[in-house]
């Protein structure tokens, strides 16, 4: 059963992360996920294309301006909720995967306002035993406001 602890994260945030989108990033990226488009190796290429700026590969949002620790994604919102959940008994962890929702193209050049809440956390029944199914929110906002993307990531925890 879940606690009242682990049910207060509901909606709760997270610190706003900034990240900055540079071409040699975008490049190297694109590289490691075998993307061949232009528009993410060419600037020439990128420049006279309708975004008029080399863009970065969807799902790539650059890099943090600083961050602590080893891990400069490391997320102190999930670490509080994997232990939340742990207490309640949760703490067998599979990644449910990652939906994506892009708004406008990411440009090298921007800078990126990351900000993380936590959606939902459902307990569920099933053949097995208990389960928590829990989602957390990123959304991404350029230097302009305006929403680039936001990323749904699902958590599976029995």
């Amino acid at each position: 059963m879940l606690s009242e602890k682990t049910l207060k994260l509901i909606g709760k945030s997270g610190e706003v992360k900034m990240l900055e989108v540079e071409k040699g990033a975008i490049k190297k990226y694109a590289d490691a996920v075998g993307e061949t488009n232009l528009l993410y190796w060419d600037n020439e290429y990128a420049e006279n294309s309708r975004y008029g700026a080399m863009i970065a590969p969807p799902g790539f949002f650059g890099w943090p301006t600083r961050w602590h620790g080893a891990m400069p994604f490391h997320e102190e919102l999930q670490v509080d909720l994997i232990s939340a959940l742990g207490a309640d008994g949760y703490t067998r962890i599979l990644d449910g995967g990652i939906a994506f929702e892009f708004f406008r193209p990411v440009r090298a050049g921007d800078t990126l306002a990351s900000l993380t809440r936590i959606v939902s956390v459902v307990e569920k029944e099933t053949k097995g035993g208990s389960m928590s199914v829990s989602q957390i929110e990123a959304s991404y906002t350029n230097q302009n406001g305006d929403m680039v993307a936001k990323a749904t990531k699902t958590m599976i925890i029995r």
